[in-house]
């Protein structure tokens, strides 16, 4: 052979291997079992956990470009926290208004490219992905759409279901878009091996017949599958559920779901125990003999407008529970937009910026990993632990061990099952193996014996409401690169070892005999006295570098007192003061000055831990009245006062805020007024209808909420037309100090015609029991007493009422009967019995003995 031809031949054979090499995922492609289980192609389950995140397109591209940001670095920054929270899936509806022109021609621009570049940086660290082509969305929320070229937006969402030539606008697009191939990684996407499943479109709300609705689906995997892509096609089974049939009679793989427990946009932080709304994942087709050898896949999820760590994984079990392979949080916040909040409002997931949270999903990626399908733990509370994890509400604490990962979303007391076996830990706060006071998140991975790597996040404090009206010009949340105290305590690391810092620019060096360390954000590794080893920055660990670190910079925009005042106090209670102030540095001195019944009182406000000072007024200092108040922080660079952050003292000649803390001080004989329709309506947990309202009343001055149904209003999961009404009053009965048997419910309320109305008033308790009342409402009377005694178990309902609307009305505990116990009692429920209901309430309190012998006589 000659040297030409050899040359020839070794170029050829190479060809060969990397085509091969290329191609042979399509051995690799997952696929759809007779039992409606996805399968690798070595028979092994497929499970997906992750995100959504849409950093390529709409709100999150045009910021970017807004603010100088580079998206390249920016989706390189998010998906290195992808890497650290343990997810392996991803998903995203892509704005094909924004990479395609009317008839469907796939264009390629920026927004495609940024896309392409996603995916294999996504791919480079293992992670999998469900792709749905068709978003049928204009570009705007929460701005308004632009002009964008696309099918969708010539046709919109309803017309592109059935217009015909949407359809066939909709049919090439498809086919273009899984036919293309992403120049990062030289793959097609119908090739793509880390795509799992395509679903073909979000949420596409058909309102045709079956027989349109098949058609339409068809059409569409004619059209994906003509490219020649074996992989599992899914459609939108959880929307429009009267067509399910329809569904699944056009052939695809599996149906996809969503699921918002807690509804959406209710513009505030939901507050009480809502584990009450992911206790069933409950599919009313579930006995479907097709559906049953279908998958199952879950595309979009979240408690949106809760704060706190306890829910996901209580989500991810019972995700696990209902036969859910895939599910995929919406939506991880592009990093460089997380302190505004502005792309969805409602949801709020960053590693940088809600920290408990995110660590509550990488527990929800473990239990969704080893928990088997359709395993059941029970009914909730008995179902707060299960597995390896533990879900405490009081405390927001969820706890993952399962002997060699220890993850934890807040400090707790609890030890690990056995700790010389462990090799992953990630937390907030304190536990037995690590005391840290900083408020980000911090990982702890064993690199070998007596060699660690420590990744520490900078803190956050949330200084605004994030889940509000929300903007580019509005910061919500502070990032402050601070230098605490670490302690650790693992005995495979000793006390004695050396901590080196190893990301770029970080020269921190120093030794610990003791095991505590002064500590800035950054990664490092921790090295036990005498070990030599061999790691450097650029070593792989898992799925990522040693020496990677991706972080926000400092941002505080100015120093800040972030304090909740207590509403009512009973007079012989203390008065608790706590409050975070955030500056670039610690105050020097911070007090609070206030004035009740003439007095003036002063309190000293100590640091407890990070930005929190505690004070406590003792209740000898208050009498009954309004005590009103500010904090004065003595700072590097001046005096402020709060609120407000004034400059100055409040004694100043010169200083005239009239800004102050206010604290309702009652005595003890005083009923607690659990509703009040002018200030709580806003706060109420309830479907909005037009004609339940804050409203003035028909028969007095006072302002009541009126529930004015002549048909009360039903929905998929009723069988009973019910309307409910959930209200939180948890923080308001911590104003009294104790309770008893004795005590009454007070309603002022009144019909709006001659016709006699039923409602039922109840009070619910943190594990989900509930306690009611029925009451008969006639023109004669307008104030109703229930004694407490009268009280009997009741059903909660699942409010406020969340996606998909064919989940559980109501919820039973896996305890109904119990001890009616004050010290649990934290939410208020109100449910009308009849078919029709026409009231306002103008108040309920609870009274006690002198109060009700003073009210009823």
């Amino acid at each position: 052979m000659s040297m030409n031809n050899r040359r020839k031949y070794i170029f050829t054979l190479l060809l060969s291997l990397l085509a091969t090499s290329l191609f042979a995922h399509k051995n690799q492609d997952a696929f759809v079992d007779k039992e409606g289980v996805i399968r690798w192609a070595n028979k092994e389950e497929v499970k997906g956990f992750g995100v959504n995140y849409t950093g390529p397109f709409a709100h999150a591209y045009r910021s970017a470009k807004k603010m100088g940001i580079n998206l390249k670095d920016a989706i390189d920054e998010d998906i290195y926290h992808f890497a650290r929270l343990g997810f392996d899936g991803y998903r995203i509806h892509v704005w094909d208004t924004e990479i395609s022109d009317s008839l469907g021609n796939l264009l390629v621009n920026e927004h495609l490219d940024l896309f392409d570049y996603m995916i294999a940086e996504l791919k480079k660290r293992e992670i999998k992905f469900l792709i749905t082509p068709i978003a049928f969305w204009g570009n705007g929320w929460p701005e308004k759409d632009t002009y964008t070229p696309g099918f969708s937006h010539k046709y919109g969402k309803d017309a592109c279901l059935d217009n015909p030539e949407a359809i066939k606008a909709q049919a090439n697009y498809l086919a273009q878009f899984l036919n293309h191939k992403n120049k990062y990684t030289g793959v097609a996407y119908k090739d793509e091996p880390n795509i799992v499943a395509f679903e073909i479109s979000n949420e596409p709300h058909h309102s045709g017949t079956p027989k349109e609705v098949t058609s339409y689906i068809k059409k569409m995997l004619k059209s994906m599958k003509s490219t020649g892509c074996k992989k599992p096609i899914f459609y939108n089974v959880s929307h429009s559920i009267h067509l399910v049939d329809a569904y699944y009679d056009a052939g695809i793989d599996g149906g996809t779901f969503q699921w918002y427990p807690t509804n959406l946009v209710s513009g505030e932080e939901l507050k009480g125990n809502f584990l009450v709304n992911v206790d069933d994942y409950n599919i009313p087709f579930a006995e479907y003999k097709t559906f049953q050898k279908k998958a199952k896949v879950v595309y979009e999820f979240d408690c949106a407008d809760i704060m706190k760590s306890y829910m996901y994984p209580a989500m991810a079990r019972s995700f696990r529970t209902a036969g859910i392979q895939w599910a995929t949080q919406f939506a991880y916040d592009p990093t460089f937009l997380a302190d505004r909040n502005t792309e969805y409002n409602t949801h709020y997931m960053n590693l940088a910026y809600t920290p408990s949270k995110a660590i509550s999903l990488k527990i929800s990626s473990e239990i969704f990993h080893e928990v088997p399908m359709y395993t059941d733990y029970g009914r909730f509370p008995d179902n707060t632990t299960f597995k390896n994890t533990s879900i405490d509400y009081e405390n927001d604490v969820v706890i993952f061990d399962n002997t060699s990962k220890f993850f934890y979303t807040n400090t707790h007391q609890t030890s690990p099952k056995e700790v010389t076996n462990l090799k992953e830990i990630a937390g907030i706060g304190t536990s037995p193996l690590v005391d840290y006071e900083g408020k980000g998140a911090y990982f702890l991975d064993q690199l070998e014996d007596g060699v660690w790597r420590l990744e520490v996040m900078p803190d956050v404090v949330i200084t605004e409401n994030p889940l509000g009206k929300n903007s580019l010009e509005k910061q919500v949340a502070d990032i402050l690169w601070n230098q605490w105290k670490m302690t650790i305590n693992l005995p495979q690391l000793g006390n004695d070892f050396s901590i080196e810092g190893i990301n770029k620019g970080n020269q921190r060096s120093s030794q610990t005999t003791n095991g505590s360390f002064d500590i800035q954000p950054g990664t490092y590794v921790l090295t036990q006295k005498g070990k030599v080893h061999s790691w450097t920055a650029n070593s792989k660990y898992q799925n990522i570098l040693l020496g990677e670190y991706r972080a926000p910079k400092q941002s505080i925009e100015k120093p800040l007192v972030i304090h909740k005042e207590t509403h009512q106090l009973n007079e012989n209670q203390d008065l608790i003061i706590s409050a975070e102030f955030t500056d670039k540095e610690l105050p020097e001195h911070l007090h609070l000055t206030g004035y009740n019944d003439g007095k003036v009182v002063k309190c000293q406000l100590d640091r407890v831990k990070a930005f929190t000072y505690k004070g406590q007024i003792n209740a000898e200092q208050l009498s009954a009245g309004y005590f009103n108040y500010t904090i004065t922080a003595t700072t590097s660079e001046g005096i402020k006062t709060f609120p407000g952050g004034v400059n100055g003292d409040l004694n100043d000649w010169d200083f005239t805020s009239l800004e102050k803390y206010t604290t309702r001080i009652v005595k003890e004989s005083a009923p607690i007024l659990l509703f009040d329709p002018k200030s709580d309506y806003a706060h109420l947990n309830k479907s909005w209808h037009k004609d339940v309202k804050l409203s003035s009343s028909l028969s007095s001055s006072r302002d009541v909420l009126q529930i004015n149904l002549p048909k009360v209003p039903t929905d998929d999961a009723m069988t009973v037309p019910t309307y409910g009404i959930r209200h939180f009053i948890g923080d308001k009965l911590k104003s009294n100090s104790t309770f008893s048997d004795d005590q009454k419910i007070k309603i002022k309320v009144r019909t709006l015609n001659e016709v006699p109305q039923k409602i039922e008033i109840a009070l619910i308790d943190i594990d989900g029991k509930t306690y009611g009342h029925t009451l008969s409402i006639d023109k004669k009377k307008e104030d109703y007493f229930i004694e407490i005694n009268d009280l009997t178990p009741t059903k909660v309902i699942a409010l406020p009422r969340g996606y998909p609307s064919f989940l559980p009305y109501y919820f039973e505990p896996s305890e109904v009967e119990g001890v009616f116990d004050w010290n649990k009692i934290e939410a208020l429920q109100i449910k009308t019995l009849d078919s029709h209901c026409q009231i306002e309430i103008e108040s309920i309190e609870l009274l006690n003995a002198t109060a009700i012998t003073n009210q009823v006589n």
